[in-house]
């Protein structure tokens, strides 16, 4: 394994963490505004969350392949690879993050999971703080 097949490796972890974040991101949202979780209101959270997702939303409406899938493929060619992660690591959440569907399949539940997560802005506004709580 060389240097460009490890890279390739770490970029499809970075891909992981940054699906994780949105994912595990909207599901805290929904519990901590029924159980209350002061933390979730964070507007910094929120906004970074809500750009996350309208990135994706926005290469899946144009067409445009995700910039971490074209890193990680020139990585992998670099490396004297396929386009397929090699290492059992690498295969592994490769397969977690990639499905076998139309692309119009990926487009719609990108979009439909992007309404929900506009949804809890309204739903379960973002505060500035815990103060404006208690001030307004």
């Amino acid at each position: 394994m060389n240097l460009y097949s490890l890279s390739a490796d770490a970029v499809v972890f970075v891909h992981a963490a940054y699906v994780s974040f949105v994912v595990v991101g909207l599901v805290a949202i929904l519990i901590g505004s029924v159980l209350r979780w002061q933390w979730v209101r964070n507007v910094w959270f929120r906004v970074t969350h809500l750009t996350m997702i309208g990135i994706v939303v926005v290469e899946s409406l144009f067409g445009i392949t995700c910039p971490l899938t074209t890193l990680e493929n020139n990585l992998r060619y670099a490396a004297g690879e396929t386009a397929r992660a090699e290492s059992f690591v690498g295969r592994w959440v490769h397969d977690l993050l990639f499905f076998d569907a139309p692309p119009w399949v990926f487009t719609l539940v990108y979009c439909l999971f992007g309404a929900v997560v506009l949804a809890t802005f309204v739903l379960a506004p973002p505060r500035w703080s815990i103060r404006e709580k208690c001030n307004g």
